[in-house]
């Protein structure tokens, strides 16, 4: 992975609602992907970059979505 690459995706992880499931879920994934196709492609290269991307971009979908804080109320 370039440096280009980490620096966008470290960008778009800066981008999401920490209050949105949503939101959090998709960076979540993104993350993840990127890992994991990193880990794959230095592992075993060819299939394990696409196996490593779609395992990662799974689990940090669900992990994003899991760890989705309360939004605070507001006590006026």
């Amino acid at each position: 992975m370039t440096a280009a690459a980490f620096t966008a995706l470290l960008a778009l992880a800066g981008c999401g609602d920490r209050y949105n499931a949503g939101s959090r879920a998709g960076t979540g994934a993104l993350i993840g992907a990127g890992g994991g196709a990193a880990i794959g492609a230095i592992a075993g290269g060819g299939p394990g970059a696409a196996i490593g991307a779609l395992a990662g971009g799974g689990t940090g979908a669900a992990v994003g979505a899991a760890t989705t804080p309360e939004r605070p109320r507001r006590r006026y």
